[in-house]
């Protein structure tokens, strides 16, 4: 990308009077280059690489807490634990992780791609072995929390350097933004696959229950012999998902390159990370978008964690759920480009307000409607259009407050993995938490494993954890979002800056050459 041609004769000509050249011998200004535009192509390869973590991380998010109570026949006691443990860990990798990041050297790759390069095949490994049932019942527990915990540690370091390349695919705010609504609309279609594969496949096999816990020695051994059958779908589930997750890096190894600033190509010495968390950790428009995003994230997380017991147990249709997801996600696929537009023309904060409180009417109705199959089909789809702004704006945002960062911080470089790293940070421990919690509520109100039917008090919890809860958590979100101090003319004001800043570094670095002319001349 060229930045300041003609600085180099503009230099001299502003130091010397205007009498010293004569009429023909003033240097010509030239017209500055284009900027160079991402290609369609390099944005499709861009946002291919946001597929595996949805695919992966929406099949887990589901359908890892039926299963282990279900199919794995962990017991909720427990079932909570690895719950809560993984997505602590998950979230506690992030910063670490970032912290590599930042100590990475740049290489042929690049700093970011090597990371997503080494950590695919170890992850697609520990993936597959979280859905396999093992023999032995004294240490399941241990099993599916190393296995857990170790994917999402590989799994984050892919995800924390490909959220960090936004800032480095272009210098370009409405590149990096264009950009993104393609990897927005990659991730949701990410998230349609991955609960057609795993829904799907799973919802084929015959899922057991135990109407009765006193029933009989044939039925209990008919049980088992489809408690097999279900487990082999979830392991033909996996397969099918880790291959997905393998093309995709691939493409987007092979598809994008990793740009470095200008002004960051003449620093020499490395910020500190310490340093640089304490700057990052200080700025204020990141501490209210994290603040107002941990919210309305959280009252997602909990419908996703809890929607396929809420299906199954409170509204009765156990063999449909995997059918409304589909419909949910669909549904965000399509209109993932609607808000796209939308934020461009009436701004990012305008659509928060009206994406994201879309949900509110329709989180409302599900609490209040008895169980009617054709009105859940259409308040999934409507809940689907929340779902896309709930993908786009936050991802959309967070490089508008590193730009604000940059700014204000104008010397501080190689920041970026730790403002995602601790984005994703706050967002997953508070989900852990919730999703702990919930699992034990379930306990506590007496959940059945493998019931056909469920006490009155667990289907009211779920019913709670799938409308009520969220709700108020999307409320207090935006209303934290209130305080949000960049909007759309804050936005051009900082774009201007900064294009100002790139400009006035790249002309630095021809000083020396400008001195030679200069004497030269004279």
């Amino acid at each position: 990308m060229a930045k300041g041609e003609g600085a180099e004769s503009g230099s001299a000509a502003g130091l010397l009077p205007t009498g010293i050249l004569q009429a023909g011998e003033r240097p010509v200004q030239k017209e500055p280059k284009k900027k160079k535009q991402l290609s369609i192509c390099n944005k499709l390869c861009y946002a291919v690489g946001g597929a595996p973590y949805q695919v992966t991380g929406c099949a887990l998010g589901f359908f890892l807490q039926i299963y282990l109570l279900d199919v794995a026949q962990v017991d909720p006691f427990s079932a909570s634990i690895i719950l809560f443990v993984g997505r602590a860990w998950d979230a506690i990798t992030d910063p670490l992780v970032g912290f590599c990041i930042s100590k990475s050297p740049w290489t042929r790759l690049g700093r970011l791609m090597p990371w997503i390069t080494f950590s695919t095949p170890l992850a697609i490994i520990a993936y597959f072995l979280i859905w396999f049932v093992p023999d032995f019942h004294q240490g399941q527990t241990l099993w599916y929390l190393l296995f857990y915990c170790l994917f999402e540690t590989l799994v984050t370091c892919f995800h924390v350097p490909y959220s960090a390349l936004t800032m480095f695919i272009s210098t370009e705010q409405s590149e990096r933004d264009s950009a993104t609504a393609y990897r927005m609309t990659v991730e949701v279609l990410g998230t349609v696959l991955g609960t057609a594969i795993q829904g799907q496949i799973v919802g084929q096999a015959d899922s057991p229950c135990i109407p009765d816990a006193n029933a009989s020695t044939v039925n209990r051994t008919q049980s088992s012999t489809s408690i097999k059958e279900t487990q082999n779908a979830y392991l033909l589930a996996a397969g099918v998902i880790a291959s997905i997750y393998v093309i995709c890096a691939v493409i987007l190894i092979l598809g994008v390159r990793e740009q470095r600033e200008s002004y960051e190509t003449q620093q020499t010495k490395q910020m500190p990370f310490f340093r640089g968390l304490r700057l990052v950790m200080s700025h204020g428009p990141y501490i209210k978008l994290i603040a107002g995003f941990l919210f309305t994230s959280l009252a997602f997380m909990l419908v996703e964690g809890n929607f396929a017991l809420f299906c199954t147990y409170t509204l009765g249709f156990r063999n449909e759920f995997q059918n409304l997801l589909l419909a949910i996600m669909f549904s965000a696929t399509v209109t993932i480009p609607i808000w796209q537009w939308f934020l461009t023309r009436f701004g990012k904060k305008t659509a928060v307000y009206i994406g994201i409180s879309s949900a509110v009417p329709f989180l409302i109705l599900v609490a209040l409607m008895e169980s009617n199959l054709i009105v859940t089909y259409v308040v999934a789809v409507a809940a689907g259009i929340s779902v896309a702004a709930a993908f786009l704006l936050p991802w959309s945002m967070l490089p508008d407050v590193i730009d604000d960062f940059h700014l204000k911080q104008p010397h501080i470089h190689g920041t970026e993995p730790i403002f995602f790293s601790f984005y994703v940070f706050f967002t997953k421990f508070a989900s852990g938490v919730s999703l702990g919690i919930s699992t034990l509520s379930l306990d506590f109100t007496g959940y059945q494993t493998r019931g056909c039917s469920q006490p009155a008090r667990v289907k009211f919890t779920l019913k709670m954890l799938v409308t009520m809860a969220p709700i108020v958590l999307i409320l207090i979100g935006l209303l934290l979002f209130k305080l949000y101090p960049i909007d759309e003319e804050k936005r051009r004001q900082n774009k201007k800056a900064l294009q100002a800043l790139r400009e006035e570094a790249s002309s630095s670095g021809c000083s020396d050459t400008d001195s030679t002319e200069l004497a030269s001349i004279l």
